[in-house]
């Protein structure tokens, strides 16, 4: 990647606070929820990959969106934890181009994996019957691949665009990480097609995305509304209930940064909302997807009642 500013060589995070007392509190509170984050989406992960009753399609998605879970809160909240202690808050500026590629092609693709999941819920609900033969493996492996493939294919398209901008000035990001709101902040001129590069990754990324979401929802929606007893339709609805749940979350707080001009951006509020998606929300997926899961419930008491077994 071409850098055309090359006196720009590191940059200051400024996080949340520069109170020590306050650094050291945050410090306890994402470490907690870093924690929390792991042990959540391990936990997951290792009751669908030990339990036979968990190796179905919809499983195989939600276990590799824990997966996917633990690597995105993994790009942030080490070196959120370091800066709240360390008196030194810089990160070289290859550091940073690492940290945003990850970031972006992570964020981009959950939002690929978020629409194949939806998906999987139309087959299973307008298709009880053939859902294991409209879902087979191949095809949830091709998915979570393409999902992957073009979410870091975007990466690489929006970190170019971005790093190589003209940073004049301050080198100072009022901000935990490297994000495109305050990069764009210490920018000289950011040009026109750099804004449509933006608009671009949006529509593909996140727009996109959204629109095959509403018209699978669209769909389960009238399939729900063909079966007969009041109780087959919460049952029905029951089993998509979670995804609704973490695809209003995850997109709400996506399009909310990403859908204005830069011009708008406000730095402070932006940096509250970006906390939510990059480290609240990998801890909560694990808990929306299984305090209401049976499935989940009685794989956790196995697993439970295995280790007192084994002890």
């Amino acid at each position: 990647m071409e850098r055309r500013n090359h006196t720009v060589t590191k940059f200051i995070l400024l996080g949340f606070t520069r109170d020590p007392v306050i650094q050291l509190v945050l410090f306890v509170v994402f470490l907690g929820v870093y924690s929390v984050t792991l042990l959540g989406n391990n936990i997951l992960i290792t009751l669908i990959c030990n339990d036979s009753r968990l190796h179905t399609p919809m499983y195989f998605f939600i276990g590799n969106l824990s997966f996917l879970d633990l690597w995105y809160s993994s790009v942030y909240t080490p070196k959120i934890l370091v800066t709240c202690l360390s008196e030194d808050k810089s990160i070289s500026f290859e550091g940073c181009v690492t940290q945003f590629f990850f970031s972006a092609g992570l964020a981009y693709s959950e939002c690929y994996l978020l629409a194949a999941m939806a998906y999987d819920r139309y087959m299973a609900i307008a298709n009880p019957l053939l859902y294991a033969q409209a879902m087979p493996r191949s095809l949830c492996i091709s998915l979570v691949v393409v999902s992957y493939i073009g979410g870091f294919l975007n990466a690489i398209i929006l970190t170019s665009n971005t790093f190589t901008l003209d940073f004049c000035g301050d080198n100072i990001i009022d901000d935990f990480f490297c994000d495109v709101p305050p990069l764009v902040k210490l920018a000289c001129d950011v040009r026109d097609s750099y804004q449509c590069v933006l608009y671009f990754l949006l529509a593909s990324n996140v727009i996109a995305p959204t629109l095959l979401i509403l018209a699978s929802y669209f769909f389960i929606i009238a399939a729900i509304l063909r079966i007969c007893s009041t109780e087959g339709r919460l049952k029905a609805f029951s089993t998509c209930s979670s995804h609704l749940v973490s695809v209003t979350l995850y997109y709400g707080s996506i399009l909310y940064i990403y859908s204005r001009p830069s011009s708008s951006y406000s730095l402070e509020r932006d940096k509250m909302v970006s906390t939510f998606y990059t480290v609240l929300f990998p801890m909560l997926n694990p808990m929306i997807y299984s305090l209401r899961n049976k499935d989940v419930k009685e794989a956790l008491k196995k697993l439970f009642n295995l280790s007192q077994a084994s002890v």
